[in-house]
């Protein structure tokens, strides 16, 4: 974002991040208590004893701590790279194609950035809802927080092209930032995450806290703003 030329925007978008991450995980909690209430009382985890302790620890070599790293390092990318797949080129490759329009001259040649813009036709039916809440002023914004939702990194895609179309301001900035970090690795992480953990059950629990984390930044975002417009 500071790349575009904007420097206080992406802040407070941070700041709304921050905010968001606090209501995300507070919501999260909510949910493990009441389907594990033991939780409420007791460590999620069994103490170490102290023979697996030691175990866990065993002294190795400087050539075998770097071997072992660069190993799993390498073997956990690759298993992240083929969990974002779907939310990259799937969700991602659909968004495009419902928000942009024909090429120049309204002609369909097969180039990037064309589709049926579909979005932004559903976004000026309801644009009151997001002008209140975020603060959008172009149907063409709701692009980015739905293409967040497959991969925030093909939403930063869209900035570049938006300010070059003038469907950007400061405020959209900001609360581009906000959602963009609070929905990183969105769709990429939750199961495998959850499922690493051996609490699978509570991924749908996992993905309702994320999103509502995601437009409670987006929404302090935009009135953190306002507020730092009228100082």
């Amino acid at each position: 974002m500071m790349g575009q030329g904007f420097f206080k925007e992406p802040l407070i978008g941070l700041f709304g991040a921050f905010c968001g991450c606090i209501v995300s995980t507070r919501l999260m909690q909510f949910f493990v208590r009441k389907a594990h209430p033991e939780y409420a009382v007791e460590p999620a985890s069994e103490a170490v004893g102290d023979e697996i302790y030691e175990e866990m620890h065993e002294e190795k070599s400087l050539f075998m701590r770097i071997l072992n790293s660069l190993l799993d390092g390498g073997r956990t990318g690759v298993d992240v790279g083929i969990a974002i797949i779907p939310g990259v080129l799937i969700i991602s490759t659909f968004v495009m194609i419902l928000t942009f329009g024909a090429g120049e001259g309204g002609v369909y040649t097969g180039a990037a950035y064309e589709g049926v813009e579909a979005l932004p036709w559903l976004a000026e039916k309801i644009d009151v809802v997001f002008k209140w809440l975020f603060g959008f002023n172009d149907p063409h914004q709701i692009a980015f927080p739905i293409t967040a939702l497959g991969a925030v990194g093909a939403a930063l895609s869209l900035v570049p092209n938006f300010v070059q179309q003038g469907w950007v301001d400061g405020n959209a900035i900001a609360v581009f930032t906000a959602i963009g970090m609070c929905w990183s690795g969105y769709l990429s992480t939750h199961t495998a995450m959850l499922d690493s953990m051996g609490y699978r059950e509570l991924t749908s629990k996992a993905i309702i806290s994320h999103t509502i984390g995601g437009l409670a930044a987006g929404i302090i975002a935009h009135w953190v703003y306002i507020l730092c417009t009228l100082l």
